[in-house]
């Protein structure tokens, strides 16, 4: 059946014939650290059938929030990436990370696909007590690089150069650990992996909290 939308001239209806369908955020925050493959839209989608994802990209394509290349030989394969109007809806996913946060029924055992942990993290970070640290973070199969300074958070896929701060575990542990009340020297004995100073560690770990 055609989608008919939502047939209102209000702005925030607009908005909702663009990105209102289900799973249609969830698949805008798993491009919004860089280009991914089908199959790793699915790996950090895994209550996403394959047919609905198809669906969703394609919707996502012709709202013009999203394009499909394919990558230069040896790698030969099709990618999709957020064009500019999808990675302007950043302040979105933010502002639902900030209100979730604060209502109750969150259960965070549940799946954290690793760029949802990183997206929080960058929505949830005290900047204005950040100081300079540059930090690793190998989630399974995903790497990230996370800078932080005073009023700054990025973070970009890929490794850290020397002397960086290096976290490693599955993604759910690794939540527990940014966001839980045991201190690093704690979790670091077996919850997840920790290379580096402890006190600089566990000054980074303090930037967050689920406020």
């Amino acid at each position: 059946m055609a989608r008919t939308g939502y047939q209102e001239g209000c702005i925030a209806a607009h908005a909702l014939d663009l990105i209102g369908d289900r799973w249609a955020l969830l698949v805008v925050r798993e491009l919004m650290l860089g280009p991914r493959r089908f199959g790793a839209l699915r790996a950090g989608l895994p209550g996403l059938s394959a047919n609905v994802l198809s669906q969703r990209l394609g919707d996502l394509e012709a709202a013009a929030l999203l394009t499909r290349r394919l990558l230069p030989d040896p790698a030969r394969v099709q990618v999709y990436a957020l064009t500019e109007a999808g990675l302007a809806l950043w302040p979105v996913l933010r502002a639902l990370c900030l209100w979730g946060a604060r209502q109750p029924g969150h259960d965070p055992t549940l799946f954290i696909s690793p760029t949802a942990l990183m997206l929080s993290m960058r929505a949830m970070c005290a900047r204005d007590r950040a100081a300079a640290h540059l930090v690793e973070m190998r989630l399974g199969d995903d790497l990230f690089t996370i800078r932080t300074a005073p009023g700054q958070f990025v973070v970009v896929r890929g490794a850290a150069e020397a002397g960086a701060l290096r976290f490693s575990g599955g993604t759910n542990a690794m939540a527990a650990a940014v966001y839980g009340p045991s201190p690093l020297r704690d979790t670091a004995r077996g919850l997840i992996g920790f290379e580096g100073d402890l006190a600089e560690g566990q000054a980074f770990i303090d930037l967050f909290a689920l406020r």
